[in-house]
């Protein structure tokens, strides 16, 4: 078999099975593990694939800027962000992450609502000033411009003491061996520090990312208190959800 065309099975393979294991696929196809390997690296370079230990994972389609995700499933994100501001609760403080459904979810949040809002993104700050009676602290530090937030030494320092109800995350990946994960180990770190000012965690999830890895992992999906998704959302990767204790919220 050609490198090209083995390369193309272990494709169809992923979609089909939803991951690849290198050892499985060596004795199915008579080759070295080594081999295997070369090619999921090659792939994984190729942006088709991200690699795990032992194998490989889908890769997000959200691992790109913000331009190219604001293209992938809006009306999922208006669902998304629609069911999520629902759950914010008046006098709540809460922390709001950068991202497309984040603002989906801005935007849905009543005009009257009194909270407290802390993010590190000026674009979420920015859409909540169309709502007189919430209090917006925007946390500052260097400007990530892949995602159009906030980063480094003085965001995290910012964070010191800092407790909150709710923090609503984003993620590029949600896969329930490989967790919770995002394309930028810094951006990672970023949303551990605000996981843990937070007395619960909500992640907001768009399709596209259920089942699928990005490169740095955050936190295991057993973190997270709960994940808004959208109604028809994989059967699978609820029961996965599900099972690792996480409160699944259908969107309409």
């Amino acid at each position: 078999m050609l490198p090209s065309q083995r390369r193309n099975l272990l494709l169809t393979r992923l979609a089909q099975d939803g991951q690849l294991i290198a050892t499985d696929l060596s004795e199915e196809l008579g080759t070295s593990e080594d081999t295997i390997r070369r090619d999921l690296r090659e792939l994984a370079q190729a942006g088709k694939l991200t690699r795990v230990h032992g194998g490989a994972l889908p890769a997000s389609p959200a691992d790109g800027d913000v331009g190219t995700r604001e293209q992938i499933a809006p009306r999922d994100k208006q669902g998304i962000g629609r069911a999520a501001a629902a759950m914010v609760r008046p006098g709540q403080v809460v922390i709001i992450d950068g991202g497309t459904t984040a603002l989906e979810m801005v935007r849905h949040l009543p005009e009257d609502l009194h909270a407290t809002v802390f993010t590190h993104s000026p674009a979420v700050a920015i859409a909540l000033a169309r709502c007189p009676h919430i209090v917006i602290q925007l946390i500052g530090g260097r400007l990530f411009r892949h995602s159009m937030v906030t980063m480094g030494a003085g965001l995290m320092e910012q964070l010191s003491g800092l407790r909150v109800d709710v923090f609503f995350m984003g993620a590029t990946g949600l896969h329930a061996g490989a967790g919770v994960t995002t394309g930028d180990a810094e951006e990672a770190a970023v949303k551990r520090a605000l996981h843990r000012c937070a007395a619960e965690t909500v992640l907001l999830a768009s399709g596209e990312k259920l089942g699928a890895a990005s490169a740095c992992r955050i936190m295991a999906l057993a973190d997270v208190s709960a994940v808004v998704v959208r109604k028809g959302a994989s059967t699978a990767w609820i029961r996965s959800a599900k099972r690792a204790g996480v409160r699944v919220v259908l969107a309409g």
